[in-house]
């Protein structure tokens, strides 16, 4: 078959071949005129090009070193209030205490005898407070 229209016209038999819902459309609707694109007479559309490197965003990131308590006041940086601060130490019983407390039993120390390393703070847990606002920075265990 050969259409009608010449170069870039639908065939004749266009309009029997569509579904349905085409078919009350006001006719058949011509292809794009010119050769197709790509053909060796046709300009591809230029479009602006995008920078080589994109721009770079730096963020700085302070990390602060693993700070270590121990059995003493240290001088710290709050993270609370950020100040630099000498901790308040309070003691607290911990594990020697327990075993050192149950150790006392075994071995006889009945009567109140084994109560002694809860009053001694070489055998207590360390907990480090900034004296500023009241923060508990971190503890030292003894075990």
């Amino acid at each position: 078959m050969e259409s009608k229209g010449g170069y870039g016209a639908p065939p004749a038999y266009a309009d029997s071949m569509q579904p349905p819902s085409y078919q009350g459309n006001a006719g058949p609707q011509p292809y794009p005129a010119g050769p197709p694109m790509g053909s060796p007479g046709m300009s591809v559309p230029q479009y602006p090009a995008q920078p080589a490197n994109p721009p770079v965003v730096l963020q700085t990131v302070y990390v602060q070193p693993a700070q270590t308590f121990s059995f003493q006041p240290i001088q710290t940086t709050c993270r609370s209030c950020n100040q630099v601060v000498i901790t308040r130490i309070t003691h607290s019983p911990g594990a020697l205490t327990w075993i050192s407390c149950g150790g006392l039993c075994l071995i006889g120390c009945a009567f109140g005898c084994c109560l002694i390393p809860f009053c001694v703070d070489g055998l207590q847990d360390v907990e480090h407070i900034c004296p500023n606002c009241g923060v508990h920075l971190g503890s030292c265990k003894r075990l």
